[in-house]
């Protein structure tokens, strides 16, 4: 890697909100590049917008008429001359029209080249790219499926149980487990009708559906000169209805044998689109450790930060490196620290995660050894309807798994949010369930969990 010279970006424009538009504005500063941050009316109290040094309001509060609305995206980069824009996650970092726009205009965009985000963003697509690669992948259909007629015969083949997914999907959305044949035509429907208002594309695939596995993801970067190396594993099955609740490097599955064999096989098949930015692999693993690759997020993650702190890197400054045509030193990094994330979201864990927007009367953030937060709020913040619910995420560093979860309990028993209701009780709780302590858990674990 490359983290000790600066980048030749004059000003970037963050096409981002919140807290992660706070934190590439943070590295930006230490780098010594400008930025311009882009908000709704919604967010014009937003700390980004306050910690920029320039600021465009780019639309009304609903993410179609601002932070997913190219033409006042590109109008604010050319009004402010940003020769860079850094996407982010969510909203239009995976979007490959996006970058190519930015191209189309002399703007620098921080990630992957257009090819690379399609070619890993349909999922039937990524998966052949993967299979070539020789990249181990989960059973399934060799492409899309037309009908049920279509699905009944390959489901037969792979064996019940099986999923379907939609093939732009994400976030869950446009998946559907089956298992039994007399539910197969419901299941199916349903995904294709999901998919369709989701993603604008009802295209769906089966796989085998593997029972109860950890969702563990190998973290990337890769260089225009055709060097990849990968930055170690994150463990992220605790998640609720396929979204992640927290996250933690290294994982407590992981041996250093599957570490070896993950990572060789997260930088293959980075390799295999000559990858050029960060990005992670996201593969499941069985029971008996067998792994499968799951799909690639050609873009920084919200949990970029376990890694960071467990290598002492900063991901953000290699992708702004990496953009302006930086290489990378090839070697992989592994995990010297322990580190664990919750995703402090504005959700009553009470009340099935209802979203709980609102105005922050009261805040105090926990401080002290081994604790990070990043996070865009304030005391008397209105946290806006109109986005994710995350607010925060607070990560505990220690050296041992044990040291880090005792480092985020003391530290959850600080934080004080008031005004809205907060996943803290949630993951206060988690750090004091003993499967979870033990590492004993699985993508299925929030189905038995219960709030005391």
């Amino acid at each position: 890697m490359t983290n000790n010279s600066i980048s030749g970006f004059r000003k970037i424009l963050i096409a981002n909100r919140g807290e992660i538009a706070l934190r590439v504005i943070r590295t930006c500063k230490e780098m010594g590049i400008k930025t311009v941050a882009v908000y709704s009316t919604a967010d014009k109290d937003s700390l980004h917008v306050k910690f920029a040094d320039e600021a465009v309001c780019i639309g009304k509060p609903a993410g179609v008429d601002s932070y997913l609305n190219i033409p006042h995206l590109m109008a604010a980069a050319e009004i402010t001359n940003a020769d860079a824009v850094h996407p982010g996650y969510g909203f239009l970092a995976e979007n490959a029209r996006f970058a190519e726009i930015c191209g189309e205009h002399g703007i620098k965009f921080i990630g992957p080249l257009p090819h690379q985000i399609r070619s890993m963003g349909d999922k039937i697509t990524a998966k052949e790219t993967m299979i070539r690669a020789g990249v181990p992948v989960i059973p399934g259909s060799e492409g899309l499926i037309s009908s049920v007629e279509e699905a009944k015969p390959v489901a037969k083949t792979i064996g019940y149980p099986i999923i379907l997914k939609a093939t732009a999907g994400g976030g869950g959305k446009g998946m559907r487990v089956v298992w039994q044949e007399e539910d197969l035509e419901k299941a199916f429907n349903a995904a294709k009708t999901e998919a369709a208002a989701s993603f604008k594309n009802d295209g769906i695939y089966m796989e085998k559906f593997v029972e109860d596995p950890r969702h563990i993801e190998i973290q990337v970067a890769g260089d225009r000169y055709g060097k990849v190396c990968h930055l170690s594993e994150r463990d992220c099955s605790i998640q609720r209805r396929h979204q992640k609740l927290v996250e933690e490097s290294p994982s407590p599955f992981m041996t250093p044998e599957l570490r070896e064999k993950m990572g060789e096989a997260a930088v293959k098949a980075a390799s295999a689109i000559g990858y050029e930015s960060v990005g992670t692999i996201e593969f499941l693993v069985d029971k008996h450790r067998n792994f499968y690759f799951m799909e690639m997020n050609t873009r920084i993650q919200v949990e970029h930060c376990v890694t960071e702190e467990v290598t002492n890197f900063d991901l953000i400054k290699e992708q702004i490196k990496i953009a302006s045509g930086e290489a990378i030193s090839g070697l992989n990094y592994y995990p010297a620290m322990h580190a664990i994330e919750c995703r402090i979201n504005a959700e009553d864990p009470y009340n099935d995660f209802r979203p709980s927007p609102g105005k922050i009367t009261s805040l105090h953030q926990p401080g002290g050894h081994g604790i990070r937060i990043d996070s865009h709020v304030y005391s008397g913040y209105t946290i806006p309807p109109y986005y994710d619910s995350m607010i925060a995420k607070i990560i505990s560093i220690a050296r041992t798994r044990e040291e880090a979860i005792k480092t985020m309990s003391r530290a959850l028993s600080e934080y004080v949010i008031e005004g809205v209701k907060t996943t803290i009780p949630f993951h206060l709780q988690l750090m004091q369930n003993e499967d979870f302590i033990k590492g004993n858990f699985t993508t299925k674990f929030m189905d038995t969990f219960k709030m005391l």
